[in-house]
Formats: C-alpha cells, structure tokens, sequence
C-alpha cells in the first residue's frame, strides 16, 4: 500500500504571534469558553474562498511581524487582511489573490504598511484537532489550534486534502475596489448601551466627540483605549453579564477597553457601547499608537450596513480579475 505524503509546512520563525483561527466557537459561551477566533471575520473568510474552502477553514492569523514558512508540499494559498510584505523565496507576493506554491518554497514577511493582521489560507485547511467543534487558538486557556498555543520554531503544521478545483483557483484577486480599507484612524461606528444609565450624559458625549488612543496593554482579547476620562454616574461594578464582541466596557479608572475575539465571556464592568459588526474587521486591524473615533447610529442602521457588508464579501468573492467565475 502506498503511503500518502503529509501536507506540511516547517515553521522556520514564529513570527510576532501566529495562530491556527478559524471563525471560532460561539455556542459555548454559557459554559464559560470564549469565542476566540479570527479577529478579522471578512478576510479570513476571503483568504478561504479564494482557496475554494468553506467559509469555517482554519487559517493562519499572522499578528504584525509574521513568520518564515517552508513549504514541503505543493499548495494553494491566499493572503488577506493587512499588508506585511509577503515574499516568496524574497520576491514581494500579491495580496488577496491565490496563488501556487511549490514544495520547497520560503514564505516570509516584511514590513508592516497597513493593518495588523495578515491571513493566510491553503486549499484543504490546517489540519488541527477540533475542540468543541472548532480549530481555533484561546491561548490563555491552552484550548485549540496547534497544541493551545501559537506556533513556535521547528513545529511542522499539516493541511487537509485540497478541494475539487482548487489548482484551477489560482490566480483569482479580489478587486482592489472591494478590498477592506484599514486605517490608522478609523471612525468606529457604535450602538450605545447596554449600560449608558450607569454614565453621566458628558461621558457618552465625550466618547462620540473625542480621539483615543490604542495602548501598548492591548491584545486579542481586548484593546485598552486612553483619552477623555468616560465619568460614571453610578458605581463603577456591576453583576457580570454577557460580553458581546465589540462591547466597549469601562472599569473604574474610566478608560474604555475594546473587547475583541478572546474576551471573556461575562465581565462585571458597565459597557457604555458596542461597535458595531460591519466595523468589527476594521477594529481588529488596530494596533499600538493607532487612534480610534465613535459615532453613533440606530440599530435599524446597524443592520442595514451589516447586510451592506455581507453583500460586499459576497461581490467581492464572486468576480475575479482574470474573468472566472465564483467557485
């Protein structure tokens, strides 16, 4: 009987903080078992259909200084989200377009130009155990991905059998036009409360007004903003209760911490906001010294430019620059 050959790829580098994510485990949240999964929803799910995956594909999640791969099968991958000068064997590869890649090849990282989380995708998937039904990292809890952790040097990560058709991928790109725009200094839009009765009315005006700044204390589970001090009316702690994604909640000090992919899932700090789902893939691309901006509008508004932004993953996945048509 012969042998089928494992899809591999040896960790060379690790990189700043690179983990195996896919859309993470919603379901268990009641149990006490963060969400996690990749920060950026859009461009993980971009990176695997320009593969032919499913949407749910476990991903690499490169965090600003990405890591050296050495591929020792052939594959198809794509690369989304922000811009860290990927390389193949030192020549600059395009990004949000799937390509091939021939065993034996060096995938690398330059520098950060915008955004601070790259993905990337390789037709089959990463192939990592499931725990409660999903691939994804929680490094605190040492749950999921490769091992509970992110990758080190000398791991070697494997991938599932391609998909039907996926050679025939290669070299699809989603159009610059429908590609995220990350900034450095993005306004953020928000629906206020649950708990804006527990701020004084200067509080909620302070945050739609003003600018903070992302501090260097931030992480996937959340990012600590500094700026305007947002007053509370009432005490400053509460029973816990559930914490969205997006939640802005405020511990005593009355700076706002941005809860993000990891979060806890209850938290006994008053949430004066949430950001909204469509503006969640632009907030996980903030990092250290990035500053942020609120504006607030309705819920009826939020799920208008949620459905928006579906609608734009879905043009953006179904017309391909060189003229095929959506896997």
């Amino acid at each position: 009987m012969t042998r089928l050959r494992r899809r591999t790829i040896h960790v060379l580098k690790p990189g700043f903080l690179t983990t195996v994510q896919d859309l993470g485990r919603p379901r268990y949240q009641r149990f006490g078992m963060p969400v996690a999964g990749a920060m950026d929803a859009f461009a993980c799910r971009a990176a695997n259909r320009l593969v032919g995956n499913p949407d749910k594909a476990a991903v690499l999640e490169v965090t600003i200084v990405g890591p050296t791969l050495l591929f020792e099968q052939n594959a198809v991958i794509a690369l989304t989200g922000g811009q860290l000068s990927p390389c193949l064997d030192s020549v600059p590869l395009p990004m949000w377009t799937s390509l091939v890649i021939s065993a034996g090849a060096h995938l690398s990282f330059g520098r950060q130009v915008n955004g601070a989380r790259s993905y990337l995708a390789v037709a089959g998937g990463f192939d990592v155990p499931r725990v409660l039904g999903s691939r994804s990292t929680h490094i605190r809890s040492h749950t999921g991905g490769f091992h509970g952790r992110a990758l080190i040097k000398d791991d070697r990560l494997e991938w599932g059998s391609p998909p039907r058709g996926a050679v025939t991928r290669v070299e699809r790109s989603i159009p610059k036009e429908l590609r995220p725009a990350y900034a450095a200094h993005p306004m953020l839009r928000i629906i206020l409360g649950p708990q804006t009765d527990f701020f004084e009315q200067e509080a909620v005006a302070a945050l739609t007004t003003s600018r903070y700044t992302v501090s260097s204390d931030s992480d996937r589970m959340g990012y600590r903003l500094s700026g305007p001090a947002l007053t509370h009316r009432r005490v400053a702690e509460m029973i816990s209760d559930a914490t969205p994604i997006g939640s802005l909640q405020v511990p005593p000090n009355r700076q706002p911490i941005l809860l993000m992919a990891d979060r806890q899932t209850t938290g006994g700090y008053p949430k004066i906001a949430v950001v909204i789902s469509a503006d969640l893939s632009v907030a996980a691309q903030l990092m250290p010294g990035h500053t942020v901006g609120f504006s607030e509008v309705t819920v009826a508004q939020a799920h208008v430019l949620l459905r928006e932004h579906e609608a734009l993953l879905q043009e953006a996945t179904g017309r391909w620059r060189n003229g095929g048509v959506a896997p």
